[in-house]
């Protein structure tokens, strides 16, 4: 037997090799499933099976990178380079550029991103003259989408009176419309959007049979990682390729289903043996990457869950600390408390940067984060960000390539026409559109022969787009004949943006020329590989659909590898850190607001909470918040009911000294009360009562009561010396003391008086702070 096999455990081993029928491999946090994967191709690789005949589908050209890197290591370089693996849209998009000439495409069709379907169907919106206030652009977009990863075709969708209704209901009666325009302006382009890699594969693979055999036939065995996030439409195509000899495996764990909002359905890898009624079943229970506490804390929250495949994760690794529970007075606290936390383990541990990662249900939440590492000089990234290929320089000169590859393209015949600036206005454009609209033509066929259409542009503005005309196809010919790096170079140069983004001498024009030149390298470096690769395509064509398909996961840049990270949980899925700060564990922040209607939805925030907490290798941590800025005011918050499902004996709870003694600013009607006398209001669900853990905070931290609540007063309230009435006359150095923002702190020192006086404290997490007292709204904190 093959050496790597030795290195599998039992169950990993019995995956591995079982290779022929189908089969389901429910893969707990952090239990190997890579591995089995990649081990799995080779196993079938070593016993003959042909690479060619093997497709192993993913989620992120990243993920698909290192599972060949490693398969190469085991079966040599040249048979792993014929394997088809990648993602789903990858795959199909390979399949659609050889057979989508059946479907009307051109083999050199356009890859759309977000930002160029928007783009579309925005100018369909305002053609309309429909209101955009109603028709938001990125509400229509995801109707769309919906529809398109349901199947649900324009033609379909005006046989689905329920569909019509739903959108009339919503005030949009005209989405169908939309959507048979949309269709109709992007098959006029030669462009596909990422949701049509699938459709157009399924329409492909049930309207050409000879198809579907000619690719049954090619791939004899599937491998499908990730299956608990595929949505209906790749479910169809990988049923339809698997149907002939049923060698599908597929890999996931339905705990980490996380995506129901893009189109996922957990259902398909629930339902995996009614499709399959003889298929095997293997867990991996073994999690390598977390501590007993974090494992059994994670079991002890999913098993709340009904709908669930049975497994019981565990894990020899060692006991490790428990999960700290950290109560902030704000969220400004919150940010500065898990900095400081951060810092201190930096500083003491060596523990670099990039060792600590947080997690936060949206995006918003990064701010208080962000201000904090900025105070202290502490390197961070977030995930999500504008892309470096978003960047508006980038995307530019990204169109003109599009544009010699793909003259129908009309998003980039739109950004580039007119720049820079060759006199050729908005008003010229829109007769340009408007004769497109009438003749059913692209934009570009009424350019190149603009003086047969009755446009009403005049003759130099014609001869004006004629030039550009012939200067895009001259870079179509150069395309045909040299590397994508001679020919986006020549491109940069020739069209002008390299000269305009030079003459911009600001900070921001430098910015964005050594963007440009960035670009450029890394063209440089892709044509180079290419050439290096047997059978390698070092084409602009080829390399405008691998930039096309990367996913944010593929995006790294080797400068952000020692910072801090930052993302969205649903960011984190995949990845795993040493320390997790999970961040804003408060009802109507997560679970968030939206999940409270069904059980469905509040057991997906459940998973989503679940993937948080496996994320964390050595020590995980909870916070949240007593106040929260919140649409511009200040909320009371009370904990997450998911800190409540964790059995007690895996949670450290800290409860700050400050206990029921905070008063909160003057946009609270009246101050909160204690956790002793609070009760959580949780609608009508079997969720009510008061939180077990806060109960468990009391046993452990009595809090006693203040004799009195004084609401802090606004600058108005001040009374004639300038000074704040709340702010205590007895101040003193050595005072601790109790900011809304800053947190608990000590005072250094006093200086100046009446209106003059200061004050300055040193804030255990915001640290040192110069205050005016007659602005600080300031108390003394009183120890429990």
């Amino acid at each position: 037997m093959s050496s790597y096999i030795d290195q599998l455990n039992d169950a990993q081993k019995q995956a591995v090799l079982a290779t022929e029928g189908p089969m389901m491999v429910i893969a707990g946090a952090g239990s190997g499933k890579t591995r089995v994967l990649t081990y799995r191709i080779a196993h079938l690789m070593e016993k003959g099976v042909d690479s060619f005949q093997i497709l192993s589908l993913t989620f992120t050209n990243k993920a698909a990178r290192e599972m060949k890197e490693r398969i190469a290591s085991i079966v040599g370089e040249s048979e792993a380079k014929n394997l088809w693996m990648g993602t789903f849209h990858s795959v199909f998009a390979r399949i659609l550029r050889i057979e989508g000439d059946k479907l009307g495409y051109p083999s050199n069709f356009t890859i759309y991103d977000s930002e160029d379907s928007l783009k579309v169907i925005s100018s369909l919106i305002k053609e309309n003259n429909l209101d955009k206030d109603i028709y938001k652009p990125k509400s229509v977009q995801g109707r769309i989408s919906s529809y398109k990863n349901n199947l649900i075709t324009p033609k379909a969708y005006q046989n689905r009176p329920d569909l019509q209704e739903n959108d009339a209901t919503a005030r949009m009666p005209m989405i169908g419309q939309l959507y048979t325009a949309y269709t109709e302006r992007c098959f006029r382009a030669g462009a596909m959007d990422f949701d049509d890699l699938l459709l157009k594969t399924n329409e492909l693979l049930h309207r050409f049979p000879d198809v579907l055999a000619k690719y049954q036939e090619r791939f004899k065995y599937i491998l499908v990682d990730e299956y608990q996030d595929t949505n209906h439409s790749q479910y169809l195509i990988v049923k339809a390729l698997a149907s002939r000899f049923e060698n599908v495996c597929v890999v996931g764990d339905d705990a980490q289903s996380i995506y129901a909002f893009r189109g996922a359905n957990i259902r398909n890898i629930l339902n995996f043996q009614k499709d399959y009624p003889d298929a095997k079943i293997f867990k991996l229970e073994q999690n390598y990457r977390s501590t007993q506490n974090i494992v059994e804390a994670a079991n002890s929250i999913i098993a709340k869950n009904r709908d669930q495949l049975e497994k019981n994760v565990w894990t020899s690794n060692d006991k490790g600390e428990q999960i700290v529970v950290h109560k902030a007075v704000s969220d400004s606290d919150e940010g500065n408390w898990v900095a400081s936390n951060i810092f201190e383990s930096h500083q003491n541990n060596h523990e670099p940067w990039s060792s600590f990662c947080i997690l936060y249900r949206t995006n918003s939440q990064s701010r208080a984060f962000e201000d904090a590492f900025r105070k202290r000089n502490i390197p961070y990234r977030i995930y999500g960000g504008l892309s470096f290929y978003q960047r508006k320089e980038i995307k530019d000169l990204m169109a003109y390539f599009r544009l010699a590859i793909n003259n129908s393209d009309e998003e980039a015949f739109r950004r580039v026409i007119n720049y820079p600036a060759r006199g050729i206005g908005q008003t010229t454009m829109d007769r340009l559109i408007n004769v497109a609209n009438s003749q059913e033509k692209s934009i570009w066929d009424i350019a190149e022969n603009i003086y047969l259409y009755p446009t009403g542009i005049n003759k130099p503005t014609q001869q004006r787009i004629l030039d550009f005309v012939e200067r895009i196809k001259s870079y179509g010919v150069l395309a045909q004949k040299h590397d994508a790096f001679d020919v986006a170079a020549h491109i940069a140069k020739t069209s002008g943006l390299i000269k305009a983004m030079s003459e911009d001498k600001t900070p921001e024009g430098v910015t964005r020329t050594e963007n440009i030149q960035e670009l450029l390298n890394g063209i440089k470096d892709f044509s180079e590989e290419q050439k290096q690769i047997e059978d390698g395509d070092a084409t602009l064509a080829y390399y405008l659909q691998d930039i096309a398909l990367l996913t944010d996961a593929d995006k790294d840049n080797p400068e952000d590898m020692n910072k801090v990270n930052l993302m969205t949980i649903h960011l984190a899925k995949g990845l795993e850190f040493p320390y997790v700060y999970i961040v804003g564990m408060e009802e109507n922040l997560f679970p968030s607001m939206m999940s409270m209607n069904t059980r469905s939805d509040l057991e997906e925030e459940r998973r989503l909470f679940y993937v948080a907490l496996t994320r964390a290798e050595k020590r995980a941590y909870l916070t949240y918040a007593h106040v929260r800025y919140r649409w511009g005011k200040l909320i009371d918050c009370e904990p997450s009911r998911f800190i409540e499902e964790i059995d007690e004996r895996f949670l450290d709870i800290r409860v700050p000294e400050f206990g029921g003694f905070y008063s909160p600013p003057d946009e609270v009607k009246a101050a909160f009360d204690s956790p002793q006398s609070r009760t959580v209001s949780r609608g009508n669900d079997s969720f009510g009562g008061k939180p077990r853990f806060m109960k468990k905070q009391q046993e452990q931290k009595p809090i006693v009561p203040p004799k009195k609540h004084q609401k802090l007063k606004t600058v108005s309230e001040m009374n004639d010396s300038g000074e704040a009435s709340n702010v205590p006359d007895d101040l003193e150095k050595g005072t601790r003391v109790i900011h809304d923002r800053f947190g608990l702190g000590t005072v250094k020192e006093i200086t100046g008086s009446g209106a003059d006086r200061k004050a300055i404290i040193f804030f255990d997490n915001a640290g040192e702070k110069r205050l005016l007292l007659k602005f600080a709204k300031l108390q003394k904190a009183r120890k429990s």
